[in-house]
């Protein structure tokens, strides 16, 4: 391994290493707000919006805390004409409605997961085409290369 002074950076870019899966984008904060601004600019935020409140939900322990946010999250996102309304197939939508009166932290598994394949199929290979994430590569590689002091 080679030795790396405080003139070195390595070229293995964060923002690079956000392509090697949806996985790896969603971790990074820096990559889920790059993620969130390119599918702003597709109008489809609500994907990544629902994906981020259930894992939130998911961590929920007091029934109390579980029935308000799960009343939330199908408010926002699941019911006809929700404000930030996701796309899933009628059926997720249906057993969603009918487990909401009495939910679990596992009630909308099944539509996060729904999300979780659309964006991982259509938005991620799209945003590894984008501009957005172009430029933040571009930028990174740039700012990665050898620096050398200008007098040595």
């Amino acid at each position: 391994m080679p030795v790396k002074c405080c003139f070195y950076r390595s070229p293995a870019t964060e923002a690079m290493a956000w392509s090697e899966n949806m996985d790896t984008l969603l971790a990074n904060q820096a990559g889920l707000d790059a993620f969130r601004t390119f599918l702003k600019s597709e109008f489809s935020e609500e994907n990544v919006e629902f994906w981020l409140a259930c894992e939130d939900f998911k961590k929920t322990e007091s029934a109390e805390k579980i029935a308000s946010k799960a009343k939330i999250i199908y408010s926002e996102f699941i019911v006809a004409d929700a404000p930030k309304e996701i796309n899933i197939d009628f059926s997720t939508r249906d057993l969603i409605s009918k487990n909401i009166a009495e939910p679990t932290t596992k009630c909308f598994d099944e539509a996060q997961k729904l999300i979780y394949s659309l964006m991982a199929k259509d938005s991620f290979p799209r945003f590894l085409k984008s501009e957005i994430y172009k430029k933040l590569v571009n930028s990174q590689q740039v700012g990665n290369h050898k620096k050398w002091l200008p007098f040595l």
